[in-house]
């Protein structure tokens, strides 16, 4: 190839060089998308888990509710209250009390405590289980199955199965929702930090046949109701539930609980 031709092929691959640079300069500015500053101190102040708790896909789809007013500031429940002042500040509103919450298994029937009517070696998955007879292995169709779903869908490492039973770290927990939403008997909700007493069971059978399932059922006697001196807790479909918004952490429904199953999370 001579002089001539190099010359050529490097003047169109020049030209070539020059039009894309201006092709690709032009259209950034014709589909410059603004950045809302605020928006982009929101994300900074964020943790950045992208664990879905407060509802928007990650913490940029959070960050662009808050600055669009669409979101309250304190919305990020793995940042808790600290994050929602700082977000506040950037934002110029109040922030609010926002109370911390925690994680809570309601359910004590772990393998000592809680029948089975078979033994179960299927997949190690409790979203299955609604497919085998009687929802699981458990005489209970309502305590935790204890393969773990919850567990794989921790995304801070705070909920382990222990003895059979899914056991939440309180410290660990960011009440991001992530484990209620995963549990397909429902037996896991958001509860206060600060809560004194919870009923350790979900069951709603009637007495005898709790008993016949397992030790540490609740039977729906309704002592712990007839006892408590702030009507805290009522009975709902034979089962004994705490409202912690009038619950002052007595301890006397614990203490006059014939299972023992109204105790400390």
């Amino acid at each position: 190839m001579n002089i001539t031709g190099i010359l050529i092929a490097a003047g169109i691959v020049a030209a070539v060089g020059v039009f894309v640079g201006l092709f690709l300069g032009i259209a950034g500015i014709a589909f410059k998308t603004e950045v809302n500053p605020q928006e982009e101190a929101v994300l900074a102040a964020l943790p950045g888990n992208n664990c879905g708790g407060c509802g928007y896909p990650g913490c940029s789809g959070l960050a662009a509710a808050i600055a669009a007013g669409e979101a309250p500031v304190n919305g990020c429940p793995v940042g808790g209250e600290a994050v929602g002042k700082k977000i506040a500040g950037i934002m110029g509103v109040d922030a609010g009390s926002s109370e911390k919450m925690v994680a809570y298994v309601a359910c004590k029937g772990d393998c000592e405590k809680a029948n089975t009517d078979y033994e179960y070696t299927g997949a190690q998955d409790c979203r299955m289980l609604e497919f085998v007879p009687n929802g699981g292995p458990k005489s209970c169709n309502s305590g935790c199955l204890g393969f773990g779903t919850c567990v794989k869908a921790c995304p801070f490492d705070a909920i382990h199965v222990e003895n059979g039973v899914a056991v939440v770290d309180r410290e660990k927990c960011k009440a991001c929702g992530k484990c209620v939403a995963a549990c397909p008997k429902h037996l896991i909700s958001l509860i206060p930090y600060k809560a004194k007493y919870v009923v350790g069971c979900s069951s709603k059978d009637k007495g005898p046949v709790t008993m016949k399932a397992c030790s540490v059922g609740c039977i729906g006697c309704g002592i712990c109701v007839r006892n408590c001196p702030k009507l805290a807790i009522e009975l709902v479909d034979n089962h004994a539930v705490i409202d912690q918004s009038k619950c002052v952490g007595c301890g006397i429904c614990a203490s006059k609980c014939p299972k023992k199953i109204i105790m400390n999370p």
